[in-house]
């Protein structure tokens, strides 16, 4: 089911299709749905939390200074905004069981 390391939204699709009975069409479509809306209310600013999962977070960040490593030289660093995650207490615990 798997991709070496990682999963996919096929992956995940390929779940549904086999736990819920619905075809692969209509999986994939769910997962497409789910990342959709999820990707369009943080383009609108707003966090994401999935309950016993962790929470997409949006940070805003100042302008600052940055200094090349190579050359030294001071550069200006932009404004921009940054989406870190934060795992859910549940989701360290399984993860920290699982190693």
């Amino acid at each position: 089911m798997r991709s070496v390391g990682t999963l996919t939204r096929a992956d995940l699709a390929d779940l549904i299709n086999r736990k819920m009975g619905f075809s692969r069409a209509e999986s994939l479509e769910m997962v497409e749905a789910i990342m959709a809306k999820m990707c369009d209310a943080m383009a609108d600013g707003e966090n994401v939390k999935i309950s016993g999962f962790g929470s997409f977070v949006l940070r805003d960040k100042r302008e600052r200074i940055g200094r090349n490593p190579k050359t030294g030289v001071e550069v200006p660093i932009t404004p921009r905004r940054v989406m870190t995650f934060r795992a859910s207490q549940k989701l360290k615990e399984r993860i920290a069981s699982a190693g």
